[in-house]
């Protein structure tokens, strides 16, 4: 008996996109679906009823974060990380692997997250109060991460202590979080890197792929509950991708991921030549996109789920989406309109609230912009993630697609 199971419902005719279901533990994911990111066991700014009323299936924690704070053990013994933040309904946990990128190779890039020796690392889902006076202490070259064949050797962020994660102790990691799908440990490369480190990384990627595998079925009792998704990598280069996918999917995981490390402009395609060739009765996520338009096209090149901070990261910094495109309500325009975010939107935020009260909220720094903010941005993400699925099902795709776009991006 498999932890997870996938049932394809509709298929896109011509395409790759589906709809779906998948079954956890926790509950059945009607897919496609938006997950929604909540790094510490928390999603930013919402309580995890705020966050069930507005549609989310599923929340999705990071490895790295709960390693070090409050410490995976802690969770493990809390019930793992839905029973710790009373969330009831699916959960998955990434593998840590693109905070291994993001402190390594990408560490003082332009590349990911972004931070300079000395400097204090920003992460994408991290408040400024949290960050506040942390030093890092970095190698020569400036780094907090070193890869090797058998794992990475990192500096925490919040005090530079030295810390070392394998494929073996992020399964072990994970099982302790107790989420419903869990991810293999990975190495994510830059999308500059040269195609020869992209080679040598997807092929450690590869072997740490089946370490992982292994090390999760040698635990009975967490391999019966939680499912484990393999990640295709091989940067922007065709070859690649399509080697790991078959490697990768000639393995016997419960689902794939596809990391990211390729160019915003080639990933519809990319995605689409790794999911022709992984198998079609597994569910595939595309790890950390966020936009409506990327959303589509993973969508019609067959993912079933994506994750990303930026709605609630952008919802606490007052941008907002809308049908017709983003907004800012620090923006003087707003100061006296009283219509709603969104007049098609039916979250709690849009059905109570004005812009011109939201914008005094942002200008103010009231505590309750971030609220608001982030019910808006998720509902709105996780709405248009459910039309697509309706449009999947009734044939109607390509037109709400094109008339979506059109409105949203002004094309």
């Amino acid at each position: 008996m498999k932890p997870i199971d996938f049932k394809i419902e509709h298929k896109l005719p011509g395409k790759l996109g589906r709809a779906g279901t998948i079954t956890t533990p926790h509950g059945e994911i009607q897919t496609p679906a938006f997950v929604t990111v909540g790094t510490k066991a928390t999603v930013k700014a919402l309580t995890p009823e705020q966050v069930a009323d507005l549609g989310a299936q599923v929340v999705l924690a990071n490895t790295y974060h709960l390693y070090l704070e409050p410490g995976d053990e802690i969770v493990r013994d809390a019930g793992g990380f839905g029973k710790f933040m009373n969330w009831h309904g699916p959960t998955m946990t990434d593998s840590g692997g693109f905070q291994v990128f993001s402190l390594g190779a990408a560490f003082g890039t332009k590349v990911g997250k972004l931070a300079k020796v000395g400097e204090v690392i920003v992460g994408e889902d991290e408040s400024a109060d949290s960050r506040l006076g942390r030093e890092l202490i970095c190698d020569e070259a400036g780094k907090l991460a070193k890869i090797d064949e058998d794992g990475v050797t990192f500096k925490s962020y919040r005090d530079g202590s030295v810390h070392r994660f394998t494929p073996e102790r992020s399964m072990e990691i994970q099982h302790n979080l107790g989420a419903d799908m869990i991810f293999a440990f990975d190495e994510c490369t830059s999308p500059a890197a040269p195609l020869a480190y992209q080679r040598e990384a997807m092929e450690r990627t590869h072997r740490w792929a089946k370490r992982s595998l292994d090390a999760h079925k040698a635990n009975k009792e967490a391999s019966s509950k939680q499912g484990l998704l393999g990640v295709v990598q091989g940067g922007r280069h065709r070859e690649l991708r399509e080697e790991s996918a078959r490697v990768l999917g000639a393995m016997d995981f419960d689902g794939y991921g596809i990391g990211g490390s390729f160019d915003k402009d080639d990933m519809n395609t990319a995605v689409g030549w790794v999911n022709s060739i992984l198998p079609e009765d597994k569910p595939r996520h595309l790890l950390g996109i966020g936009e409506p338009e990327d959303l589509f096209g993973a969508v019609e090149n067959g993912c079933d789920l994506f994750d990303c901070v930026a709605p609630t990261r952008t919802g606490r910094n007052g941008t907002l989406h809308t049908h017709d495109g983003k907004i800012n309500l620090l923006n003087a325009r707003f100061v006296r309109d009283f219509t709603p975010v969104d007049s098609e939107c039916d979250c709690y935020t849009c059905k109570n609230y004005t812009r011109a009260y939201l914008a005094h909220l942002f200008r103010s720094d009231e505590m309750l912009a971030a609220t608001l903010g982030s019910i808006h941005n998720l509902r709105f993400l996780v709405a248009l993630v459910e039309k697509m699925r309706e449009a999947i099902i009734d044939d109607s795709f390509d037109t709400f697609k094109t008339s979506f776009i059109a409105r949203y991006y002004k094309k």
